[in-house]
Protein backbone atom coordinates (compact mmCIF):
# COMPACT_ATOMS: atom_id res chain seq x y z
CA UNK A 1 0.00 0.00 0.00
CA UNK A 2 1.19 3.50 -1.05
CA UNK A 3 3.11 5.03 2.42
CA UNK A 4 2.77 1.78 4.11
CA UNK A 5 6.00 0.01 6.09
CA UNK A 6 6.28 -3.06 7.67
CA UNK A 7 7.22 -2.82 11.35
CA UNK A 8 10.16 -5.03 13.17
CA UNK A 9 8.43 -7.63 14.63
CA UNK A 10 5.50 -7.81 12.07
CA UNK A 11 7.42 -10.75 10.15
CA UNK A 12 7.19 -14.72 11.39
CA UNK A 13 10.67 -15.86 11.90
CA UNK A 14 10.42 -18.53 8.83
CA UNK A 15 14.29 -18.01 8.38
CA UNK A 16 17.35 -18.51 10.57
CA UNK A 17 18.95 -15.13 11.66
CA UNK A 18 21.88 -16.38 12.46
CA UNK A 19 22.74 -15.90 8.82
CA UNK A 20 22.09 -12.72 8.72
CA UNK A 21 23.98 -11.01 11.45
CA UNK A 22 27.23 -10.37 9.68
CA UNK A 23 29.08 -8.50 12.57
CA UNK A 24 25.89 -6.39 13.87
CA UNK A 25 26.35 -6.62 17.66
CA UNK A 26 23.43 -7.82 19.51
CA UNK A 27 21.68 -11.19 20.82
CA UNK A 28 18.78 -9.97 22.23
CA UNK A 29 15.08 -10.04 21.29
CA UNK A 30 14.91 -6.93 19.38
CA UNK A 31 18.25 -7.87 17.43
CA UNK A 32 16.90 -10.99 16.56
CA UNK A 33 13.36 -9.42 15.08
CA UNK A 34 15.68 -7.01 13.00
CA UNK A 35 17.53 -9.72 11.68
CA UNK A 36 14.05 -11.68 10.61
CA UNK A 37 13.75 -8.66 8.87
CA UNK A 38 16.71 -8.44 7.17
CA UNK A 39 15.95 -11.96 5.73
CA UNK A 40 12.27 -11.12 4.54
CA UNK A 41 13.79 -8.45 2.81
CA UNK A 42 16.21 -10.32 1.19
CA UNK A 43 13.81 -11.73 -1.43
CA UNK A 44 12.84 -8.61 -3.40
CA UNK A 45 13.68 -5.55 -4.64
CA UNK A 46 11.69 -3.64 -1.57
CA UNK A 47 13.16 -0.28 -0.81
CA UNK A 48 14.07 -0.13 2.97
CA UNK A 49 14.33 2.98 5.22
CA UNK A 50 17.19 2.29 7.97
CA UNK A 51 16.75 4.62 11.10
CA UNK A 52 18.74 4.83 14.09
CA UNK A 53 21.46 6.11 16.28
CA UNK A 54 24.83 7.09 14.94
CA UNK A 55 27.07 3.45 15.39
CA UNK A 56 24.08 1.12 15.75
CA UNK A 57 25.49 -0.82 12.18
CA UNK A 58 23.00 0.84 9.50
CA UNK A 59 25.60 -0.01 6.83
CA UNK A 60 26.19 -3.29 7.89
CA UNK A 61 22.83 -3.76 7.65
CA UNK A 62 22.34 -3.08 4.29
CA UNK A 63 25.06 -4.88 3.35
CA UNK A 64 23.61 -8.10 4.45
CA UNK A 65 20.25 -7.25 2.95
CA UNK A 66 23.02 -6.98 -0.26
CA UNK A 67 24.93 -10.01 0.31
CA UNK A 68 21.80 -12.20 0.31
CA UNK A 69 19.66 -10.61 -2.47
CA UNK A 70 19.84 -11.45 -5.93
CA UNK A 71 21.84 -8.45 -6.54
CA UNK A 72 24.89 -10.01 -4.63
CA UNK A 73 27.17 -10.73 -8.12
CA UNK A 74 26.45 -6.78 -8.75
CA UNK A 75 28.23 -3.72 -6.97
CA UNK A 76 27.33 -2.49 -3.66
CA UNK A 77 28.04 1.40 -3.26
CA UNK A 78 27.71 3.48 -0.04
CA UNK A 79 27.15 6.99 -0.31
CA UNK A 80 27.71 8.91 2.91
CA UNK A 81 25.10 12.24 1.92
CA UNK A 82 26.62 14.32 4.92
CA UNK A 83 29.91 14.02 3.46
CA UNK A 84 29.87 15.37 0.29
CA UNK A 85 29.15 19.41 -0.71
CA UNK A 86 25.43 20.05 -1.88
CA UNK A 87 26.98 21.40 -5.07
CA UNK A 88 28.87 17.70 -5.67
CA UNK A 89 26.68 15.46 -4.57
CA UNK A 90 24.36 14.90 -8.24
CA UNK A 91 27.71 15.08 -9.88
CA UNK A 92 28.80 12.07 -7.61
CA UNK A 93 25.36 10.41 -7.89
CA UNK A 94 24.40 11.40 -11.39
CA UNK A 95 27.73 11.84 -13.07
CA UNK A 96 28.46 14.78 -15.34
CA UNK A 97 29.71 15.83 -18.83
CA UNK A 98 32.82 17.37 -19.88
CA UNK A 99 32.58 20.98 -19.37
CA UNK A 100 28.85 21.00 -17.59
CA UNK A 101 30.86 23.37 -15.01
CA UNK A 102 33.86 24.64 -14.15
CA UNK A 103 36.61 22.05 -13.24
CA UNK A 104 34.66 19.28 -15.47
CA UNK A 105 37.25 18.84 -17.90
CA UNK A 106 36.38 15.09 -18.15
CA UNK A 107 33.28 12.92 -18.42
CA UNK A 108 32.01 10.96 -14.81
CA UNK A 109 30.47 8.20 -14.33
CA UNK A 110 27.79 8.77 -11.25
CA UNK A 111 27.23 6.37 -8.33
CA UNK A 112 23.78 5.22 -10.05
CA UNK A 113 25.80 3.90 -13.55
CA UNK A 114 28.53 2.27 -11.58
CA UNK A 115 26.26 0.33 -9.66
CA UNK A 116 23.43 -0.66 -12.33
CA UNK A 117 21.95 -4.03 -11.57
CA UNK A 118 23.32 -3.70 -7.49
CA UNK A 119 22.45 -1.77 -4.74
CA UNK A 120 23.14 1.81 -3.77
CA UNK A 121 23.17 2.90 0.24
CA UNK A 122 22.04 6.37 0.73
CA UNK A 123 23.52 7.03 4.10
CA UNK A 124 22.21 10.09 5.74
CA UNK A 125 19.57 10.72 3.23
CA UNK A 126 18.38 13.38 5.98
CA UNK A 127 21.30 15.87 4.92
CA UNK A 128 20.34 15.55 1.02
CA UNK A 129 19.35 18.93 -0.35
CA UNK A 130 15.27 19.61 -1.61
CA UNK A 131 16.82 19.72 -5.58
CA UNK A 132 19.08 16.47 -4.95
CA UNK A 133 15.60 14.70 -3.54
CA UNK A 134 14.16 15.59 -6.44
CA UNK A 135 16.52 13.41 -8.40
CA UNK A 136 16.34 10.30 -6.36
CA UNK A 137 12.21 10.69 -6.59
CA UNK A 138 12.87 10.39 -10.57
CA UNK A 139 15.42 7.05 -10.41
CA UNK A 140 12.59 5.62 -7.76
CA UNK A 141 9.60 6.14 -10.29
CA UNK A 142 10.89 5.79 -13.59
CA UNK A 143 14.32 4.21 -13.11
CA UNK A 144 16.54 6.38 -15.08
CA UNK A 145 18.72 9.23 -14.82
CA UNK A 146 20.44 12.25 -16.33
CA UNK A 147 24.15 12.81 -15.99
CA UNK A 148 24.83 17.35 -15.00
CA UNK A 149 24.72 18.99 -17.67
CA UNK A 150 23.70 16.13 -19.90
CA UNK A 151 20.54 15.49 -22.10
CA UNK A 152 20.48 11.57 -22.26
CA UNK A 153 18.05 9.83 -20.21
CA UNK A 154 19.71 7.03 -18.78
CA UNK A 155 18.28 3.95 -18.21
CA UNK A 156 20.01 2.30 -14.52
CA UNK A 157 18.54 -0.61 -12.56
CA UNK A 158 19.43 -0.04 -8.94
CA UNK A 159 17.99 -1.03 -5.61
CA UNK A 160 17.99 1.68 -2.80
CA UNK A 161 18.37 1.31 0.29
CA UNK A 162 18.21 4.45 2.62
CA UNK A 163 19.40 5.27 6.12
CA UNK A 164 19.09 8.04 8.39
CA UNK A 165 19.80 9.15 12.29
CA UNK A 166 17.69 12.29 12.03
CA UNK A 167 13.86 11.89 12.74
CA UNK A 168 12.95 12.04 9.35
CA UNK A 169 9.06 12.37 9.99
CA UNK A 170 9.67 15.30 11.64
CA UNK A 171 11.67 16.87 8.43
CA UNK A 172 8.65 15.90 6.22
CA UNK A 173 6.10 17.47 8.54
CA UNK A 174 8.67 20.64 8.30
CA UNK A 175 8.89 20.63 4.49
CA UNK A 176 12.97 19.51 4.45
CA UNK A 177 12.01 16.29 3.21
CA UNK A 178 10.12 15.13 0.59
CA UNK A 179 6.73 13.49 1.17
CA UNK A 180 6.76 11.75 -1.76
CA UNK A 181 10.21 10.49 -1.56
CA UNK A 182 9.81 9.66 2.17
CA UNK A 183 6.42 7.31 1.38
CA UNK A 184 9.04 5.95 -1.76
CA UNK A 185 12.04 4.74 0.52
CA UNK A 186 10.11 3.96 3.11
CA UNK A 187 8.38 1.01 2.08
CA UNK A 188 9.86 -1.14 4.80
CA UNK A 189 11.27 0.27 7.71
CA UNK A 190 14.64 -1.34 9.68
CA UNK A 191 14.67 0.63 13.34
CA UNK A 192 18.00 0.40 14.82
CA UNK A 193 18.24 -0.08 18.32
CA UNK A 194 21.33 1.95 20.34
CA UNK A 195 23.83 -0.39 21.61
CA UNK A 196 22.74 0.07 25.61
CA UNK A 197 18.98 -1.41 24.34
CA UNK A 198 19.87 -4.39 22.65
CA UNK A 199 19.92 -6.77 25.93
CA UNK A 200 16.25 -5.52 27.21
CA UNK A 201 13.41 -7.86 27.36
CA UNK A 202 11.00 -8.61 24.64
CA UNK A 203 7.78 -6.43 26.42
CA UNK A 204 10.19 -3.48 26.44
CA UNK A 205 11.58 -4.00 22.86
CA UNK A 206 8.15 -4.01 21.64
CA UNK A 207 7.19 -0.56 23.18
CA UNK A 208 10.46 0.86 21.74
CA UNK A 209 9.25 -0.61 17.84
Amino acid sequence: AHGAHVGVGEYKPTINSEDYKEGIVGNSPVMQEVFKVIGQVTASDVTVMITGESGTGKELVARSIWKHSHRANKPFIAVNCAAIPDNLIESELFGHEKGSFTGATAQRIGKFEQCDGGTIFLDEIGDMALATQTKILRVLQQGDIQRVGGTETIRVDVRIIAATNKDIEEMVRAKTFREDLYYRLNVVRIRMPALREREIGRASCRERV
